[in-house]
């Protein structure tokens, strides 16, 4: 992934070296195969328990939890116990999210569950979710966005999955609102969780709620974004292979937008989709339709008017916070 607001690397950085020492040190506590297990999936250690240079991701989530509470005042430090919860929270969702999407590559490499096996994984995952609870646990003013998080993850994550099994056309399609709530729960609530966390922390438990929501917008937009790129993204720069979404039903924005627009290209590619996008050359060509009927310009619009209205909230509550400004900006703006 690459972000395009060039402010916004730096102080990722500087955020993630702070919280790379505390994960080792919540993760060292597991039991030794365990341990090995959680040390792959973060990207610290080789399938032969090696070290070797990080490649675990950018910890934006973490960043976005101390960048709030040192935008009311507070410290990145302050906000480090919910900075930990919220990347563990997000590895153990990656975990099973891979098992359950069938996925073998994350980050140019074996996933989890495709390096260990399915039953590692997922232990693997329950160990990650249990250390994420134990961070918050004793910090009431914090625990209980983790909480909603964890139950909106959930229940988004049964919504993409219910998807499937509902038809391209006809009254039972999936709509553009449903969609929205989906997204709004998979990936908006820990987005949700590490911004109000982090106000919380930081010292303004008052704004937690406004930006619980701010989070959730901006995880509709981060969403699409990703929808988009599961399509046409370049697999050197997203480290997972394209049209995995299109071979498996998956209901994305991108796909329901250029249906919605009911022209010549979208009808051939309700066809298409019909019939199984099964091989290669279906693959492509419904890619190519999707794009044809205007899906890839709509999504890229819808996730921009969820991402101003994330930012509106944000200019509201904390109109200084240039840095998780850019933050933000840079997990909507990813180029492909």
């Amino acid at each position: 992934m690459n972000l395009s607001h060039p402010h916004s690397s730096g102080t990722i950085v500087r955020c993630r070296r702070l919280l790379e020492p505390a994960l080792r040190e919540v993760v060292s506590g597991l039991h030794p195969w365990g341990a090995r297990m959680v040390a792959f999936a973060m990207g610290w250690a080789g399938l032969d328990g090696r070290e070797q240079d990080a490649d675990g991701g950018k910890g934006l989530r973490p960043a976005i939890t101390m960048l709030s509470a040192e935008a009311v005042g507070g410290t990145a430090e302050d906000a480090l116990p919910a900075a930990v919860a919220v990347e563990l929270v997000h590895a153990f969702s990656l975990a099973h999210d891979d098992i359950i999407d069938r996925d073998e590559l994350r980050r140019h490499r074996a996933t989890l569950w495709k390096a260990y096996g399915v039953g590692p994984a997922l232990l693997t995952g329950d160990a990650l979710l249990a250390l994420a609870v134990s961070r918050l646990a004793a910090r009431p003013e914090a625990m209980p966005y983790l909480s909603a998080a964890l139950i909106e993850l959930v229940q988004g994550q049964t919504a993409d999955m219910a998807f499937e099994n509902r038809p391209w056309s006809g009254p039972d399609v999936v709509t553009i609102e449903e969609y929205a709530e989906m997204a709004a729960g998979k990936t908006g609530g820990l987005l949700g969780a590490a911004a109000a966390t982090g106000v919380a922390l930081g010292g303004a438990p008052e704004l937690a709620d406004r930006m619980w929501t701010m989070g959730r917008d901006l995880g509709v937009a981060f969403q699409i974004v990703d929808d988009v790129l599961g399509i046409w993204g370049d697999p050197r720069l997203t480290g997972k292979p394209v049209h995995n979404d299109l071979r498996r039903d998956k209901k994305t924005l991108p796909v329901l937008a250029a249906l919605a627009s009911g022209g010549p290209a979208a009808r051939e590619l309700a066809a298409v989709l019909a019939t199984g996008a099964a091989d290669e050359e279906s693959v492509r060509r419904a890619a190519h339709l999707v794009e044809e009927a205007g899906g890839r310009e709509k999504a890229r619009a819808l996730a921009d008017r969820y991402l101003d209205s994330a930012l509106g909230v944000l200019d509201e509550c904390l109109p200084e916070a240039t840095e998780l400004r850019d933050v933000c900006h840079s997990l909507v703006d990813r180029v492909s």
